[in-house]
């Protein structure tokens, strides 16, 4: 019995170990970019070929998916609906989300960014409700409210961000990004792909990618003429252990706790943005900000929340209650 018990402990704490790695890393994302965005790194550019490299970086991954690498990323069955889903989920969750993301880290904190970003699953609540029919549940719907209020709270609505254009634009761009990730969320779940999760990353990345780098090269961007070396370690930070290792570490997560028990430690990745952001930017969050950072943070846990199943004798609770109405 001792050694069962032991065993479940250290399963429980591998899976913390991979969760706290897997959000550290993604925290660390915001301040890398924000780094490289300051020392004057075009957005777009920058994105695009961060995922570049990250799609090549997870290409020896996709064969965890399949012995034959060229059979896990074109797997039989695919149909040309199917193509145009993975092309539109490249397009929102790596191209709009993320060229969103840069494009608002350009006006407001790292810190900022990272905790409107990952509101999304409040939006993904909401778009569920819309597009799949999902039940809103009572603790649902008192998250999504906490969620909102935490929202302005973390945007900061004040006299201050109201007489600068610039910032209010930056965390609305911010909130954009979220949503778009919310969309590709719904997308994927209706979309039933016939393909493992590393394939759908490679190519979600590889599509958003060149996306972001045709927008960058057509509007004029382009890669600084000089990077140095501490810059190139920013960037090959942010490309492979902040994108590949951090999302091959959450798909390890997802298969071992499930979607809705690993969906709640969300909230952990704009938790060290905001500690790195402290140690290596010199930034603080006001204290409404982060009184809304800890609104989302329950918000997200009541999302997440999950439903107990109802007893036999609930239910004939509830439908004889139904029958008396």
């Amino acid at each position: 019995m001792s050694g069962h018990h032991h065993a479940s402990h250290a399963g429980k704490a591998g899976f913390f170990v991979i969760l706290v790695t897997s959000t550290f890393l993604m925290g660390s994302s915001f301040v890398s970019g924000k780094i490289l965005l300051a020392q004057g790194f075009a957005p777009m550019s920058l994105v695009g070929w961060r995922f570049l490299v990250a799609a090549l970086a997870t290409l020896p991954l996709a064969r965890l998916d399949n012995r034959s690498l060229r059979a896990a990323l074109v797997p039989r069955g695919m149909r040309a609906r199917d193509v145009a889903l993975v092309a539109l989920i490249g397009l929102t969750q790596t191209a709009a989300v993320m060229g969103l993301l840069f494009l608002s880290m350009r006006s407001i904190s790292a810190a900022t960014a990272a905790i409107l970003l990952f509101t999304n699953p409040i939006w993904v609540a909401v778009l569920g409700r819309l597009f799949l029919g999902e039940a809103l549940h009572r603790h649902r719907a008192a998250g999504l409210l906490l969620g909102i209020v935490g929202v302005v709270l973390a945007i900061g609505l004040g006299a201050g961000t109201l007489s600068s254009p610039g910032a209010l634009a930056g965390e609305l761009i911010g909130l954009a990004s979220a949503v778009c990730w919310a969309a590709a969320t719904i997308v994927n779940k209706r979309a039933n792909l016939p393909m493992g999760a590393w394939a759908l990353s490679f190519w979600q990345m590889l599509i958003g990618s060149v996306a972001l780098l045709v927008i960058a090269y057509a509007s004029g961007e382009h890669w600084p003429a000089a990077v140095n070396p501490t810059q190139w370690g920013w960037f090959l930070w942010l490309s492979i252990p902040a994108s590949t290792g951090s999302f091959g570490l959450w798909f390890v997560a997802l298969r071992q706790g499930g979607a809705t028990r690993t969906s709640g430690y969300l909230f952990l990745a704009p938790l060290f943005t905001v500690v790195l952001s402290f140690f290596l930017l010199d930034t603080t969050l006001s204290w409404l900000q982060a009184a809304g950072g800890l609104l989302i943070c329950v918000a997200l846990w009541l999302v997440n929340r999950e439903i107990p199943a109802r007893t036999e004798q609930e239910r004939m609770n509830a439908a004889l209650a139904e029958g008396e109405a």
